[in-house]
């Protein structure tokens, strides 16, 4: 560690070494005037190089390294100023035994320690004002003890904080010690508060401070924490009897002088530890800027990120299209907020009704159609399947057919990991609508031939849960602390791929320029976004309970109740016959896609939807699972006997 800070330290050190040199000779200059020059003396020359050598022993042994330029404040001035008051003393002794200061005028002391401060904290201020623009964080007014914390990060944020707590006579909270993540600034300080550690050391740390009488009552995230690194955390802290809390983002922290700081809990989405993905905005932007976008399922939690993001990219025209009036309403109140300027349009309407989708398609005549309109709720669809084929299945080829007949350059379909071996109507259902589509992009390259653009592209993006999305698991438990608990999970070996919800409509947009732009001979494939590692159900209940201040099975109890309908232990990404193929982007991957006959799969569909609407579920399950050989239905859809299961067309 000592190997990475080093250099900033020499670069400092020596700084200093040389501000010391130069102020005695600016002392003298100062003192004697023009005959400065012809006062010097070996005798002289040897008290520069003594009162150099002093100087650079001195700051070194009482700490001047340890604090920050970054962070120069009135702290880091005062202890220049007992520095230089300490070496012109061991100076003055020094000199007074070698010579009787006959070589250094007297007074000249008194001079070189207002140019050495000078010329020492100069330097440190503009650094620190150049880097905030402004003097305002030089001047810090001392704080009341109050409640103890230790801040878990060593960058800017713990530094804004720290100073707004000494800022603030009133400030709840007493910065004992800082831990610093990476290592490099560990044995320095921050307007004198020390570096103590890194997080593997946190254990240690805080029982030598509650053994030093300055017992941690909070820890503090400055920033955000991998998944490893919270696990630490939240097991040292369960230890402890500790809360833990995180600073709010570092723009809202900086933002207007009558604001109060306020911790926040640590967010759900830091269990996740997924580091942030690099996205190619300027091809997301080119997707959509100047251009007539359509979504579809615009008030569900997608849908409505998927109108924020889009909005962003200034298209010519967005249409916003579903069939709940109360969530229409509410994305469109909030679009007029944040988009002035943007032309948009609300469209009530169901993807169910074809004529409806194919006379609003005509006259949108949209360049895009984001779809993202479905039933998605396991249990829900399990319980009414006929819904769920009419929505998911009918109303995709509704809206894909009606994509081809308006001459849309692209369409994109919200697919899930559910769709993969399915055990759920839910997920056998968006099978077939990933199957539909690619069987259309595939008919749209054959018909072009070879090198041609052909008509409309049919790109489906697939992913996993989305945290706070409707009907997800996050929300529940959400609700459940607030009552008390218990906190209610299906199988404790249950696991689940997540991400946020802005996180997955960003990949689904760089998935989209993606697939618009590759050739017809990548046709048919299915883009994956790269989910990162499952989470056990069990574990986030656990987490989410110890991140409230309480104790699972203590404070909380956790109950185990059993799999639902169509549930499925674990989820997977990928079908064994979808050999996924690797994207220019690291977060995206390409399933390849299984033989679809696109003319077969739309007869089927052509009969699926007649049994949907005549309401003969038992039929209509096992025409799915014919269609979905891999769909293996729950006990309450499951046929008494299974129906012989022919070549499928999906």
């Amino acid at each position: 560690m000592a190997r990475h800070r080093l250099p900033r330290q020499t670069i400092a050190f020596l700084h200093d070494l040389t501000m010391a040199g130069l102020s005695f000779v600016v002392a003298l200059a100062l003192r004697l005037g023009a005959d400065t020059f012809g006062y010097f003396s070996k005798d002289l020359v040897l008290a520069l190089v003594v009162f150099t050598l002093v100087c650079g022993l001195v700051f070194h042994f009482v700490g001047l390294y340890r604090g920050i330029w970054r962070y120069a404040s009135l702290n880091d001035l005062v202890a220049i100023m007992r520095a230089a008051s300490l070496a012109i003393l061991l100076f003055l002794a020094i000199t007074f035994l070698m010579t009787r200061l006959e070589s250094v005028p007297r007074t000249s002391l008194i001079i070189n320690w207002f140019v050495l401060v000078s010329m020492l904290g100069a330097p440190r201020v503009m650094y620190r004002v150049f880097k905030d623009r402004g003097f305002d964080h030089l001047f810090e007014r001392e704080s009341q003890i109050r409640t103890p914390v230790v801040l878990l990060g060593a960058g800017d944020a713990a530094e804004v904080f720290i100073r707004e707590m000494a800022r603030d006579r009133q400030a709840p909270y007493e910065v004992l010690a800082v831990i610093d993540e990476k290592g490099t600034r560990v044995g320095r300080s921050i307007h004198g508060i020390p570096i103590q550690g890194q997080l593997d050391r946190l254990d240690q740390i805080l029982t030598k401070l509650k053994t030093g009488g300055r017992d941690p009552q909070r820890l503090i995230l400055t920033k955000k924490p991998n998944r490893e690194e919270l696990e630490l955390i939240l097991d040292v802290a369960d230890a402890k009897g500790m809360a833990i809390a995180r600073l709010p983002r570092l723009t809202e922290l900086r933002s207007g002088e009558d604001q109060r700081l306020e911790l926040r809990p640590v967010a759900i989405e830091d269990l996740l530890g997924r580091s942030e993905a690099k996205l190619d905005r300027v091809a997301m932007r080119r997707l959509i800027e100047g251009r007539r976008v359509l979504v579809t399922g615009a008030g569900g939690s997608i849908g409505s990120e998927l109108v924020r993001q889009i909005a962003d990219f200034n298209p010519t025209r967005l249409c916003l299209l579903d069939n709940s009036e109360y969530q229409l309403y509410t994305v469109g109140k909030e679009l007029e907020e944040r988009q002035v300027e943007l032309s948009f349009h609300l469209i009530l309407a169901d993807v169910r009704d074809r004529t409806r989708i194919e006379q609003l398609l005509e006259a949108e005549a949209p360049d895009l159609v984001f779809h993202a309109a479905a039933l998605k709720h396991v249990p829900m669809v399990e319980d009414s399947p006929l819904e769920g084929m009419r929505t998911n299945v009918i109303g995709v080829r509704n809206v894909a057919d009606a994509c081809r007949r308006a001459k849309v350059a692209a369409m994109v379909l919200i697919s899930t990991d559910k769709a993969i071996n399915p055990t759920s109507m839910m997920g056998a259902t968006k099978r077939l609508a990933e199957s539909y589509c690619q069987s259309l992009d595939i008919a749209g390259r054959d018909a072009a031939g070879p090198g041609a653009a052909g008509g409309t592209r049919f790109v489906t993006v697939r992913f996993g849960n989305v945290l706070g999305s409707t009907g997800s698991v996050v929300p529940l438990f959400q609700r459940q602390l607030a009552r008390g608990g218990p906190l209610t999970v299906t199988d404790p070996k249950m696991s689940r791929y997540f991400m946020t919800v802005r996180e997955a409509v960003e990949l689904v947009l760089q998935a989209s320029a993606l697939g618009v732009s590759s050739p017809r001979e990548e046709a048919g494939k299915i883009f994956v976004l790269d989910m990162g590692e499952p989470v056990k159900i069990l574990d986030l209940a656990r987490h989410m309970i110890r991140l409230s201040g309480m104790r699972p099975e203590k404070d909380i109890e956790i109950q185990i109740t059993g799999l639902r309908p169509g549930e499925k232990l674990y989820e997977e990404i990928f079908h064994e016959g979808e050999p996924l193929l690797p994207t220019s982007h690291p977060s995206l991957m390409l399933a390849a896609p299984r033989t679809v006959n696109q003319q077969l799969l739309g007869r089927s569909l052509d009969d699926l939807a007649d049994l949907a609407v005549e309401g003969r579920q038992a039929e209509a399950v096992a025409s799915v699972m014919r269609l979905v050989p891999e769909y293996r239905p729950s006990d309450s859809l499951a046929p008494k006997s299974s129906p012989r299961r022919s070549q499928s067309p999906a």
